[in-house]
């Protein structure tokens, strides 16, 4: 069957922001009445308490076609109309500005917390953000997870929050439909359920850290998250090792080390959480600056080694008061912790 996406003017979703109506509300009159109202109307009483409910969806093929760009300096944050981004012949989804965004800095994360999403993307909308996601959840662009909290072995109620990760068609249609520096890898898909909370917050880390890289002059900031060093360190190990099997590992982690412009410390070398690639004088320098999201489960030791990387560490409110009580005395640890 072939589907056919009505023009902005018709669009289902207004682009008006209007809350939940009362369920007396007269149907859609481009809805027929049936089975599927009454499925979208138990879909609005749900949203409205705030659940998330399997929403089922039909499969497409989805082919990408190019769509327009978003500039996200432009501040269109407020506008709410809707562009077409082309998944197929038979499917056209329309996306707005946020949307995009949030494919963007979803890709570039792999996973972001809901509530960052919310306050970052949306001014701290809820409502706005939630409508928006379910929306891209149902193009089978984005899954929303509910995951746990770390406990980092405190006996403590097991907390739980959601967060948002790219489909592999997601991914795609990040790509086309923001602009992307060159050099930037998307990513889609949860991995690693139990550091998800830790890995929501390097997005956290990387905002304030951007602003500071911008505020200095940096520009066409790119993100290079562990993956991605972790992937190359090893692939460059390997090679030196097959080319001179008979050289000392240590000599070799230090060259390579050298190579990726990472630090060597205590015999291994040093990954940060995220990099932050940058450019200068309209490209003419270039820069990096590595953040690490230190917790709780970090003993003195491994942030010492975190320091000596020069790595630039941040910390949730509550990990730097429990960091602090370990690493008691030791102030030149410390100092260098930064708030989240």
């Amino acid at each position: 069957m072939r589907i056919s996406i009505p023009d902005d003017s018709e669009d289902l979703r207004s682009t008006r922001r209007e809350r939940p109506p009362e369920p007396s509300r007269q149907l859609d009159p481009l809805l027929e009445p049936g089975p599927l109202d009454q499925r979208l109307e138990r879909l609005r009483e749900q949203a409205g308490q705030r659940n998330f409910p399997e929403i089922p969806r039909r499969q497409y093929e989805r082919k990408i076609a190019p769509g327009p760009e978003l500039n996200r300096e432009s501040g269109e944050r407020h506008v709410r109309s809707r562009n077409h981004l082309s998944l197929s012949p038979l499917l056209h989804v329309r996306l707005r500005p946020e949307e995009r965004l949030t494919l963007a800095e979803a890709g570039r994360f792999r996973v972001l917390a809901l509530k960052d999403v919310v306050q970052t993307i949306y001014g701290g909308d809820e409502w706005a953000a939630r409508s928006d996601l379910r929306y891209l959840q149902r193009q089978g662009l984005v899954t929303l997870d509910i995951v746990n909290a770390r406990r980092d072995g405190r006996a403590r109620p097991v907390e739980r929050f959601e967060v948002v990760s790219l489909t592999e068609h997601g991914e795609r249609a990040a790509r086309i439909a923001n602009r992307i520096e060159p050099g930037q890898r998307l990513y889609h898909g949860l991995v690693k359920p139990r550091e998800v909370e830790h890995d929501s917050q390097i997005y956290r880390a990387y905002r304030k850290e951007a602003a500071k890289v911008q505020a200095q002059g940096g520009e066409h900031l790119r993100v290079r998250l562990d993956f991605e060093l972790k992937a190359e360190v090893q692939k460059a190990i390997y090679r030196l090792r097959k080319s001179e099997p008979y050289r000392e590992i240590n000599s070799i982690k230090q060259e390579v080390a050298e190579q990726q412009q990472l630090p060597f410390v205590d015999h291994e070398i040093q990954i940060p959480d995220a990099r932050i690639e940058y450019d200068f004088d309209q490209g003419s320098r270039t820069g990096f600056s590595d953040m690490e999201v230190v917790t709780a489960a970090y003993h003195p030791g491994h942030l010492r080694s975190k320091v000596q990387a020069g790595f630039r560490l941040y910390a949730s409110s509550s990990d730097h008061s429990t960091i602090s009580a370990r690493a008691e005395g030791d102030h030149h640890l410390l100092d260098r912790l930064l708030d989240l």
